[in-house]
């Protein structure tokens, strides 16, 4: 069940870098905003360069401001007037003084429209030469705070106060996380686990509730087709071996007579020569059958794990030199000569094997060197100690094998017969050799050797 943490973290970092980003993001907003309303030409900028700007005339109590500033001030609608330092009185104004300000303030009022209003126009003050510039602007231009007090620890404590804040907001929008995608975490933790149980062909009922009821009921159905399935294989495989089975054993009396009345007719010395011939041939033949029936029966009882190994600990050298003498022994006509090539040094190869059925797949891959080369051919045996393993090795130097059947021998795992166009037959007795040899935890390797014949290795784990 690593799937289930994982998918929770995979959406908790997802909740966290949305929540950094976005917080990021308000931000970034946040400064853009503020530094729009802070530039270089803030009212209070703006209401000290008009103060320093306006000037006294020659004439005395007359004031004048250079165009530049008068041109700001029209553009940002505001108006402006001078309160004199000693009668408190308006001494200059613009041109469009609204009608309802006053001309004289008091020291109240004048501290009043310093940090707020006048007449509620927002308000900004300069100094000048002789008194006080106030500046207004539209009454929906700005709004001003005007009792700013705080306390100074809590500016001292305020990055501690937002990193809590933080912290509790997190914890907060975690718990309001978590407990809306609980629900659907306990419905993904069971079809998480019925998924997994499907290729461990384990019985699989998942309870079809919650968000994902509809994804239950299909893994449901599949769990019985596939239950349906392998009952339907198990009846087919189970039919398949006990027909082998039956056919094995009743073939084996019409046949073994149909051996001994040949036998008999091709030592008649009343028959013609060529008459013993014909009946030789039948012999062989029914031999040739018996040892098909017999290939067949073994190899459904490996597929099926139906025959028993006996394993112990065996010297493969001596497995497979006695195998090659048995064949030498039968090779009345020296047409298929056999020769050794295993390294003389090398006496002793051990592996835990079953020791007839290594020497069957041994005889089976002579045997079909001997089936596929009529005319004869030179067999070579060797055995090899290789980096853990054991090595068997049959080749021969007769007709080979084409590249499209070495192709369809290493990657079908079956019995399989070749296509007309070809001359040779390799399968049945192959297979048996692969079956042999993955019941000790070996392979088998098909090739076509240096001098264009046939080749095949045995590979096999030596003892410990």
């Amino acid at each position: 069940m690593k799937s289930v943490p994982k998918l929770i973290r995979r959406f908790l970092i997802i909740l966290l870098l949305g929540t950094i980003l976005l917080f990021a993001l308000n931000i970034l907003v946040l400064f853009i905003l503020a530094s729009r309303q802070t530039p270089g030409a803030s009212p209070w900028t703006t209401a000290l360069e008009t103060g320093a700007a306006l000037q006294k005339t020659g004439k005395g109590r007359e004031y004048i401001l250079p165009e530049e500033v008068s041109a700001e001030l029209a553009r940002e609608h505001a108006w402006g007037i001078l309160i004199d330092n000693t009668t408190h009185q308006v001494v200059w104004h613009t041109n469009d003084l609204p009608a309802e300000i006053p001309l004289s303030y008091s020291l109240a009022e004048i501290a009043s429209l310093t940090r707020g209003y006048l007449m509620d126009y927002p308000t900004f003050t300069g100094g000048a030469a002789d008194g006080l510039v106030v500046l207004g602007y539209p009454k929906d231009r700005y709004w001003k705070h005007m009792y700013p007090n705080w306390d100074y620890h809590f500016i001292e404590n305020l990055p501690r106060y937002m990193l809590n804040t933080l912290l509790v907001n997190a914890i907060f929008i975690f718990l309001i996380y978590f407990t809306a995608n609980m629900k659907l975490l306990r419905s993904v933790k069971p079809i998480v686990e019925g998924i997994q149980a499907l290729p461990a062909k384990e019985p699989v009922y998942v309870k079809e509730r919650g968000l994902l009821s509809e994804l239950a009921a299909s893994i449901n159905q599949t769990a019985d087709l596939l239950r349906s399935q392998n009952y339907q294989l198990k009846k087919k495989e189970t039919a398949r071996a006990n027909w082998i089975a039956g056919i094995s054993h009743d073939i084996r009396t019409p046949l073994s007579m149909a051996m001994g009345y040949a036998g008999q007719l091709s030592c008649n010395p009343r028959l013609t020569e060529d008459e013993h011939k014909q009946a030789a041939v039948i012999v062989r033949q029914c031999e040739r059958i018996r040892s098909l029936i017999g290939d067949l029966n073994l190899a459904s009882k490996l597929e099926y794990d139906m025959q028993p190994l006996h394993r112990t600990k065996e010297n493969a050298v001596a497995i497979v030199r006695q195998t090659a003498v048995d064949y030498i022994n039968m090779d009345i006509d020296g047409k298929y000569p056999i020769e050794w090539q295993t390294d003389p040094k090398l006496t002793a190869c051990l592996i835990d094997a079953d020791r007839d059925l290594l020497k069957r797949a041994v005889s089976n891959l002579i045997q079909n060197c001997i089936n596929h080369n009529a005319d004869g051919c030179t067999i070579s045996l060797s055995v090899q100690a290789d980096g853990g393993r054991c090595i068997i090795r049959v080749e021969d130097d007769g007709l080979g094998i084409s590249q499209e059947q070495l192709e369809k021998l290493n990657g079908t795992p079956h019995y399989m017969m070749c296509d007309s166009n070809i001359r040779q037959r390799h399968g049945l007795g192959l297979l048996i050799v692969r079956q042999i040899a993955a019941s000790h935890g070996g392979s088998i390797r098909i090739y076509q050797n240096t001098n264009g014949g046939f080749g095949a290795d045995i590979l096999l784990p030596l003892s410990n």
